[in-house]
């Protein structure tokens, strides 16, 4: 859809619709203080996880004796731009917050969604007349995304982020060092420093080693530390770690015979 204006075009713009791929905040408190303190623990220590990515903030999960509490929106922007995210819009709140969140600047997620649906309908095109079936055609399979190689070892205070796909790192990661994937990560040497698989939360992704001697293990938001020590049939041993019971699981650790 473009908007057209009365007079002539003008020469230094143009408005057209467009469509984003947002992400979701499923917000589950409004104490914005708690909120600061989980969102530091889960991604204080990767500054890049986010790209400014689009975020709606959906109200909806807010707990029926919380629902209607008064929202400082302008706070809850600031705190999630901290972490390069930028709210657009919000959905699911009570009279009063969508009205304060209005005032602050977001949009109604459901008036975007009705409009880009509407967009779609437009643009579909009309159905052709039948005709004879014709034979399918061979459909190319997608291209696989290739997974993030490290082949030199990792120090104290490095960092790796394999954002949308694997990470294989073919030396060891030594303590204070930290490895990051949104899919799997597989460490073909001693892995000494942390590990966070499934950092967008994949709860399918793993953690494989050679040798499982880590500070922090992680998927998808679920850990556990060098506090806990690790089983000793696994641990200094070729390991796979994988989440049970998705992101409110625990954590299962499988001894790999090579």
């Amino acid at each position: 859809m473009t908007i057209a204006l009365a007079g002539r075009t003008p020469a230094t713009f143009e408005i057209k619709s467009a469509t984003l791929p947002l992400v979701s905040l499923l917000l589950k408190s409004a104490d914005l203080a708690a909120l600061g303190q989980e969102m530091q623990a889960r991604f204080g220590d990767i500054p890049d996880f986010f790209d400014n990515d689009p975020l709606v903030i959906d109200l909806s999960p807010l707990h029926p004796h919380t629902g209607q509490a008064a929202l400082d929106f302008n706070a809850l922007l600031d705190l999630l731009r901290l972490y390069r995210v930028m709210p657009v819009a919000v959905k699911g709140g009570s009279e009063a917050q969508m009205e304060a969140a209005l005032k602050a600047g977001l949009a109604p997620a459901g008036e975007l969604m009705a409009a880009a649906a509407a967009r779609k309908k437009e643009a579909a095109p009309a159905r052709p007349a039948a005709r004879a079936p014709a034979p399918p055609a061979p459909v190319p399979e997608p291209p696989a995304t290739s997974a993030l190689v490290i082949d030199k070892p990792l120090r104290s205070g490095q960092q790796v982020y394999a954002r949308g796909r694997d990470l294989v790192v073919m030396s060891m990661v030594n303590p204070g060092a930290e490895v990051i994937a949104d899919g799997h990560i597989h460490v073909y040497a001693p892995l000494r420093g942390k590990a966070i698989a499934g950092a967008r939360g994949n709860a399918d992704a793993r953690i494989l080693s050679l040798c499982l001697e880590p500070e922090l293990i992680s998927i998808a938001g679920v850990y556990r530390t060098s506090e806990v020590p690790l089983p000793a049939e696994v641990r200094s041993r070729p390991t796979q770690v994988r989440l049970v019971g998705g992101t409110e699981g625990k954590l299962v650790m499988d001894r790999l015979h090579t």
